[in-house]
């Protein structure tokens, strides 16, 4: 692993996924480490809106849902998605919000597992995925149990009552990644069904939902997939479950034909039932652009990078900065998800000082300092260069100024 500037170019130049970074505006004197906070802008997406707001929605207004293809947007971006996260194309579509998607298919998980009322997931995972379930839990009463159980408890929590198992596959403060396949394997022994986070996994790590017996999905669009500020959402459903799904949430775009404006909900065939509002154009837009750039990076490549990346941040900051952080992520590569997160009592106002010097990483209280590699657009240089930052930082003390001390909102 190299240790100085020099072999870090070196690595660079060698790099299979070089040209990816010229697709991506990220301004001079900025190194940034929180795409998997907020993917960077594509600069093909400025045009690509540009010709959205003017051109279809300008010159076609209402046409522009059928001469533009407004009306299958979500499918379309969908199906770019399911070629990032091993499904198939019908078994993806882009709607909603994360968090709207896992209150659609965690209710509709349970009516297909009648008899069972009990959901399982772990405590710490990311707040809006047990918020959602806490939320579905009151609506329904005495119908449905939340049991929150300590990661190494989760294969003995999934018993006959089980009805679903809800995690998050790579945990968004710590990078570390659940073992789809095995913890999927033990919830179907259960008679469970298994419900998977992909938001800091999808465009990161190999995702393999079909191979690994998944039976539903969901993730966000504005991470790793650069979607922009808010982008739209996916939700995956196996198609041997889609016939028997139903959305809580019956609007008309999820009908089976929305155009005919029957006074009756009939879901409609395939992974469209799941479906409610009208389609975002404007974010559907942006986020098949970031899609699509991802979709011509070779996963194996973006693995391979991410890791690499995250194996010589670590050692540069333990090398550096002996004995001053805790390392929060695991370690081992292959159990890491695309991000480095070190804990330190300060962490807030040393990732204050980090980013006045255009090093933008992110902070999660109480002391977690977080570090996103997005392989399309880190460089090995970037991350040299980011943990001489963090070592001037501590040895200056600068990071102890009033300014980066006091807590407003955080990046």
């Amino acid at each position: 692993m190299p240790l100085d500037r020099a072999a870090c170019a070196a690595l660079d130049r060698d790099d299979p996924l070089a040209e990816f970074r010229d697709a991506f505006e990220i301004a001079d004197g900025v190194i940034y480490l929180d795409g998997n906070s907020l993917g960077a802008l594509p600069k093909a997406t400025r045009q690509r809106l540009a010709d959205v707001v003017a051109r279809e929605w300008g010159d076609e207004l209402i046409r522009g849902w059928n001469t533009a293809g407004w009306i299958t947007l979500p499918q379309r971006v969908g199906a770019g998605i399911a070629s990032l996260i091993g499904a198939e194309a019908d078994e993806v579509i882009a709607a909603d919000s994360t968090s709207v998607n896992l209150f659609k298919l965690a209710t509709a998980a349970l009516a297909l597992r009648p008899g069972r009322r009990v959901i399982v997931t772990e405590p710490g995972n990311f707040p809006t995925d047990l918020y959602i379930l806490q939320g579905v839990r009151d609506l329904l009463g005495d119908r449905v149990e939340l049991r929150v159980v300590e990661p190494d408890r989760i294969e003995q929590a999934l018993d006959a009552d089980t009805a679903l198992l809800l995690l998050t596959q790579v945990h968004y403060k710590t990078g570390r990644i659940h073992d789809m396949a095995r913890l999927t394997a033990k919830a179907h022994a259960a008679g469970a069904l298994a419900l998977w986070d992909l938001s800091h996994s999808a465009g990161a790590i190999d995702v393999d939902l079909n191979a690994a017996g998944a039976d539903l999905a969901v993730g966000c669009g504005y991470k790793y997939l650069n979607g922009g500020p808010g982008a739209p959402a996916f939700l995956y459903a196996a198609r041997r479950h889609q016939a028997q799904l139903r959305s809580p949430l019956s609007g008309w775009m999820g009908h089976a034909a929305p155009f005919a404006f029957g006074d009756d909900y009939a879901p409609a065939p395939g992974i469209e039932r799941m479906l409610c509002g009208t389609p975002p154009i404007l974010g559907l837009a942006a986020l098949e652009i970031g899609v699509g750039i991802m979709a011509r990076a070779d996963r194996h490549a973006v693995r391979a990078k991410s890791m690499a990346l995250g194996d010589l941040f670590i050692r540069l900051v333990e090398e550096s900065c002996p004995g001053q952080f805790i390392l929060h992520s695991p370690r081992d590569a292959q159990a890491r998800g695309s991000q480095v997160s070190f804990g330190h009592p300060e962490g807030y106002a040393i990732m204050q000082a980090l980013i006045a010097r255009g090093v933008i990483g992110d902070f999660r209280a109480p002391d977690v300092i977080r570090f996103g590699f997005a392989p399309l657009y880190v460089r090995y240089v970037d991350v040299y260069d980011a943990a001489a930052h963090l070592k001037d930082i501590m040895d200056s003390g600068t990071w102890q100024d009033a300014a980066y001390q006091t807590r407003g909102a955080v990046t």
